[in-house]
């Protein structure tokens, strides 16, 4: 599914910098931050997206195997305001996957729409342009990104993605 593979992906392009990462931590965090962003940045554009890894809390940049494994922001079309589907198929898909779990409508305003789930540990932010996965990808949150790419933001893999 489209969402493995682009953390997949992901986890291996920072996995195999990470020498040089960890080497930029210690001498400038910024830098180690730039790098980071540089490298999801350059994965996200095979999958024509933007690809945004995230450290919410201080020293989590430290954390090196939660590298491309959480805090992911994912930016399909910024232009974007509305959903191509019913808000309550992405709250059921979410019911359906997750179980009993707070699901909120967000963002609604200036005519724009979006949706908060919040599964264990974390939560996921959905709007029409984009998806913030704010906890660990287990595996009901990568069914559920797999399902959000598919069918709310309409990726599917294309031929011309190319695997590193």
């Amino acid at each position: 599914m489209i969402f493995s593979e682009i953390t997949g992906d992901l986890q291996a392009q920072l996995k195999s910098n990470l020498p040089q990462i960890r080497i930029l931590l210690k001498k400038n965090p910024a830098m180690a931050y730039t790098k980071i962003t540089e490298i999801g940045f350059a994965v996200g554009r095979k999958y024509k997206i933007q690809l945004i890894v995230n450290f919410p809390q201080r020293g989590k940049i430290e954390d090196f195997d939660s590298y491309g494994m959480q805090d992911l922001s994912i930016i399909i079309d910024r232009q974007k305001k509305n959903f191509p589907i019913q808000r309550s198929i992405i709250k059921d898909k979410a019911r359906e996957i997750f179980g009993n779990i707070q699901i909120d409508d967000a963002y609604m305003y200036e005519g724009k729409e979006g949706v908060r789930v919040f599964p264990d540990g974390g939560r996921i932010d959905i709007l029409p342009h984009s998806i913030h996965i704010w906890c660990k990808f287990d595996e009901k949150v990568t069914s559920y990104c797999n399902w959000l790419l598919i069918n709310v933001y309409q990726m599917s893999y294309d031929s011309s993605f190319t695997s590193s």
